[in-house]
């Protein structure tokens, strides 16, 4: 969600002015912009590969493991506008029928498929629908996705750290990002067209804010449900790195950020000396 120009607070995306080195990918996108998975292959992509030219190492750091994995491992995403008629057609099915109904045709046509998404995440449903109607099905291309077929010869490490530590940084972060002005913030990307991306205004903090705004909940309920949501999302990201059996782990309490940053360095440059 970094790609978004203007979400600084909710993603903790690192101020300019405390940034050590160049981030790429960052603020490349405006919020009314649905932001795919593929567009971020190509575009990160490119970023990369202009580095390796260069001589310099990409670093990845995030974040969701699809896109991540998407960058670093072959992977061929169906072609598909997210503002194609298709597309558009099964979106309006859900703003005029209802999510539900439009998850009931998905496990009608596609059970396996449906079986694989959460009936609220409207955006992939309509996107598995629109697959089908390229002759794809969701489920085949899920799949594929346990398999790495490597583009990059790439080092993965999955950071650590005790579940209620991990759990109570999380918290206090989100409380840090309401004090620091996160209704705020969803309130002046509204305005700019936040609610119409079927991307942007479903990242976690947003989402909740803006149910906020709408009168559909209470400020305190709105904090609660994000930090309720962040703690599965931090889950699902250390699910997905365990399920990879390239993970090299650190334990963050058994050593410091700085050891852990050399044991990094380290573990890279003694690639070359093999």
């Amino acid at each position: 969600m970094q790609v978004y120009r203007g979400m600084d607070i909710g993603t903790a995306k690192t101020p300019p002015e405390e940034r050590k080195v160049p981030l790429e990918m960052v603020d490349v996108a405006d919020v009314g912009t649905d932001f795919s998975v593929q567009m971020f292959q190509d575009m990160a992509r490119g970023c990369a590969d202009d580095l390796i030219s260069r001589g310099l190492v990409p670093v990845l750091c995030g974040g969701t493991g699809l896109y991540l994995d998407a960058v670093i491992d072959e992977m061929e995403f169906p072609k598909g506008q997210t503002n194609g008629k298709v597309r558009q057609h099964y979106e309006e099915i859900a703003k005029t029928q209802g999510g539900e109904k439009l998850f009931s045709i998905l496990m009608e046509r596609d059970p396996e498929s449906a079986r694989l998404i959460h009936p609220n995440n409207v955006r992939r449903v309509a996107r598995a629908l629109e697959m089908l109607d390229d002759g794809t099905s969701y489920a085949v291309q899920h799949q594929g996705l346990k398999s790495h077929r490597p583009h990059y010869d790439a080092l993965i490490f999955g950071i650590d750290r005790p579940r209620e530590q991990l759990y109570d940084r999380i918290d206090r972060r989100v409380d840090q990002m309401v004090s620091d002005g996160l209704v705020q913030e969803v309130r002046a990307l509204l305005a700019r067209g936040l609610r119409e991306s079927t991307t942007a205004s479903q990242a976690i903090g947003y989402k909740e804010v803006i149910a906020y705004l709408d009168g559909q909940c209470d400020m305190g309920e709105c904090v609660t449900t994000i930090k309720t949501r962040s703690r599965r999302y931090a889950k699902r990201q250390l699910s997905w790195l365990r399920r990879d059996g390239r993970t090299r782990w650190i334990d963050m309490n058994e050593v410091s950020l700085d050891d852990a940053a050399e044991r990094i360095v380290s573990e890279y440059q003694g690639l070359g000396d093999n």
